[in-house]
């Protein structure tokens, strides 16, 4: 049976009204940091024809590359959704397709995803596929990587992601992110293994949540408190773009696949699990040796997603919760057991596969070294009443809250750093402000070191949080070339300038 391997300890709740946990180091999750890159230069917004071509791709007779196929039409604009009961009205608010439960894109490993993004909203848009370790030019970050996509445009994506796994779809323009993720937009994308595991069910569950007024309606965007302090917490979760919970039902003794995601603007929170045994197979979309998460629980920051594997009771009625340890806890989703039960039989839940495109050890000896220095944000006035929770104050410039190695990040900033491809660069990073921060490395994936750098937690990450006063070191090769963010996945932070950069030539 495979181990339980320990989840960090929470961090101190944030303020009302969306208290949540952060992790600690050395465990699952643990410390979180998410690399945020300067803009670079703005790209053409329409790709040359062909241009989307994977470099291997069969050539017709003729000796001509063949015709990609159509890409997807994915449109953005606005929508309503149902996010009080009746006779509340619905909430005006942003989706793809005019749907209001997020798209979740799935290809198989291997083929090319190609999506015509159509903004039809407002405000200029695109969209960051958190995970994957992509071409430089399709990251999706509006400002560096490409131009943003004005209302009224279209922006074709087309990549071959490199390994399967889960990956979410997130709003990410320099200086406006948080609008467009708050009014909804978000989505996941599923890259499945040449050969997947067998389960019964695929499950994907997406975590968002929504900052309402009484009547419904959306509160306005833009509150500097928010972006100085704990970000634009939701006063609704919802899961699958409804109120949270979640419900599905299976046969009884089925083996499921859940596919969980936190594309909250904010919240990060940890997730418990009732009535059901779990093991975690893969973390940030890369495959793991599967563990039983200890205490049942998993630190669950924005930007992080797990696939778990679950084998349900072989009696129908039996029940199981994935829980958001929020408040008193939230049930995320649930799923109750119906029907005939399974007669398969099937050995122990395993590991799904490993990705051997990643190294399988990463040399510390030569390895390019850096800090990053978080800092600013609000404060807790020293001489707050000691009876009541304080409240941060920030009293500085409102357009450079926050800073990494002292500059706000900015459109046509340098990057901080260079290295050569394939360098193996340690980052240590230092979170000097008076909140959690969750990071995201963009185009690349890392390990969480151990304090002495005398070895490195299993897994590998994308995004994580570091916990204020704290220092973390992460390792990660450089392998793909461009400019690249490290960034604060709270979007409000992002706006206000929590990223930088470094370049991979």
């Amino acid at each position: 049976m495979p181990p339980a391997r320990p989840a960090p300890p929470a961090a101190p709740a944030p303020a009302p009204p969306a208290p949540g946990g952060a992790p600690t180091r050395r465990s699952l999750l643990g410390t979180a940091v998410a690399l945020g890159l300067l803009p670079g230069p703005a790209l053409a917004q329409k790709p040359a024809p062909g241009k989307d071509l994977p470099k291997d791709a069969p050539k017709d007779p003729s000796g001509e590359a063949p015709a990609a196929e159509p890409a997807r039409p994915l449109v953005a604009g606005p929508g309503t959704a149902r996010l009080k009961e009746a006779p509340a009205p619905e909430t005006a608010v942003w989706s793809f397709d005019g749907k209001a439960a997020p798209p979740t894109l799935r290809i198989k490993l291997g083929e090319t995803l190609r999506v015509r993004v159509e903004n039809r909203t407002d405000k200029p848009l695109s969209l960051h596929w958190h995970g994957v370790r992509n071409r430089n030019a399709m990251d999706g970050v509006g400002g560096v990587t490409q131009a943003p996509i004005a209302p009224g445009a279209d922006f074709t994506y087309a990549f071959a992601p490199p390994d399967a796994g889960t990956f979410l779809i997130r709003p990410l323009v320099v200086g406006g992110s948080s609008e467009p993720s708050g009014r909804g937009l978000c989505g996941l994308l599923v890259v499945k293994e040449k050969t997947p595991p067998a389960v019964d069910a695929d499950v994907g569950l997406l975590m968002q949540d929504f900052r309402l007024e009484a009547d419904g309606s959306l509160m306005p965007f833009g509150q500097v408190a928010f972006a100085a302090a704990n970000g634009r917490l939701g006063n609704l979760v919802a899961v699958n773009g409804r109120p949270a919970p979640e419900t599905f039902e299976a046969r009884p003794g089925s083996r499921v696949r859940v596919r969980i995601a936190n594309g909250c603007n904010a919240r990060g929170t940890r997730v418990r699990f009732d009535g059901m045994k779990v093991y975690v197979a893969a973390v940030d979309g890369q495959p793991t040796d599967t563990f039983e998460p200890l205490r049942a629980t998993l630190p669950f920051p924005p930007g992080t997603r797990y696939d778990l594997m679950i084998d349900l009771p072989p009696e129908p009625g039996a029940k199981g919760a994935i829980t958001a340890l929020v408040g008193q806890g939230l049930v995320l989703a649930s799923v109750t057991t119906r029907g005939e039960p399974v007669t398969e039989k099937r050995g122990p839940i395993g590991p799904i596969g490993e990705n051997k495109l990643l190294p399988a050890e990463i040399r510390l000896q030569n390895a390019v070294r850096r800090d990053v220095i978080l800092t600013g944000g609000a404060v807790i006035p020293k001489d707050a009443p000691k009876d009541k929770p304080p409240e941060p104050v920030f009293t500085g410039d409102p357009a450079r809250i926050w800073s990494v190695n002292g500059a706000s990040g900015a459109a046509g900033q340098p990057p901080a750093f260079t290295v050569k491809r394939g360098q193996v660069v340690v980052l240590a990073l230092r979170n000097e402000t008076a909140f959690p921060q969750s990071l995201h490395l963009h185009g690349h994936v890392f390990r969480l070191l151990h304090p002495l750098d005398d070895g490195w937690e299993p897994y590998w990450l994308d995004t994580f949080q570091l916990l204020e006063g704290r220092t973390a070191r992460i390792a990660f090769q450089a392998d793909n070339p461009g400019r690249w963010l490290i960034s604060a996945t709270v979007l409000e932070r992002f706006d206000a300038g929590l990223w930088t950069s470094f370049e991979v030539s």
